[in-house]
């Protein structure tokens, strides 16, 4: 045991979500920064720093482009901010589909520069096998089945899965592929309830849905799409807030008294010190 002085608040790690399977729900959101990460921090098991950053704060059309780099500078970020949460990074488009070794120096890299607990990665036919072999080598891995992200130009746009035989029976293999390789939790993406309350009875690794129901032992969503920061949301996402209203009405005030020069008035402005009197 070094002797330097241990963090006081303990982080959740892989081995306390797996062990929440068929508990109290697991509450987990998206977290980009420092500052988010830290308002989340004290109500969440986990925060995941998504690939999302790619279209919520980036712009980006989808997750495609996002980079290695660009998920290391966010999850650094967000570890800054979090201090009880575990720590979740995506893995993005291409880190790790090329073969376990590159899918290991990539999981190793985002963990040594960033601090973070876990690593994700999306389904795939030879995906279950790099999982095993990350797991082999310490590196906790959260799967991600249903719909995915990185596919969307395969898939041509995000669609809800399982809607057929064959797609539910190849969802529910991948799931089934992914907890014996050793995930620590699947996310469960875009599919209907009845496929979701299946894949979370099947496996015994704890199942984090998002648009899968409450059949899922946790939910997870964007936060950006939560606090109501756009004009669009999905179908399965419910708006806890009117962050957009807010801000567009704050600016607009701030406006305002910026163009009437009501802003800066006396209390928010510097003056020079009277002279010392003799």
């Amino acid at each position: 045991m070094s002797s330097q002085k241990q963090e006081t608040v303990r982080r959740l790690a892989a081995p306390d979500i797996r062990a929440r399977k068929g508990q109290e729900p697991l509450v987990c959101l998206t977290a980009y920064d420092a500052p988010t990460a830290a308002l989340l921090d004290e109500h969440c098991d986990l925060l995941l720093v998504g690939d999302s950053v790619g279209m919520v704060v980036h712009g980006l059309p989808n997750t495609v482009g996002v980079t290695l780099e660009m998920m290391i500078l966010h999850g650094q970020a967000v570890m800054r901010g979090a201090r009880r949460a575990m720590v979740v990074i995506d893995m993005p488009f291409g880190s790790y589909e090329a073969g376990k070794e590159q899918a290991y120096e990539n999981c190793a890299r985002v963990m040594k520069e960033t601090g973070a607990q876990g690593v994700k990665l999306e389904s795939g036919p030879t995906v279950p096998q790099t999982i095993d072999y990350l797991v082999q080598r310490g590196i906790p891995v959260m799967g991600h089945v249903g719909l995915r992200p990185q596919a969307v130009l395969t898939d041509g746009a995000f669609k809800a899965k399982g809607r057929t035989d064959d797609e539910r029976l190849r969802v529910m293999a991948e799931a089934e592929a992914t907890a014996d390789a050793g995930a620590f939790s699947i996310v469960i993406e875009g599919v209907a309830e009845q496929l979701a309350r299946d894949i979370t009875a099947a496996v015994d690794k704890p199942t984090i849905g998002i648009g899968a129901s409450s059949a899922c032992d946790g939910q997870i969503l964007v936060t950006h799409d939560m606090l109501g920061l756009f004009d669009w949301t999905p179908k399965f996402v419910r708006r806890y807030g009117d962050m957009k209203g807010e801000i567009d009405r704050a600016v607009a005030a701030y406006a305002s008294d910026v163009r009437a020069r009501r802003f800066p008035a006396e209390v928010e402005t510097y003056f020079s010190k009277k002279p010392a009197t003799p």
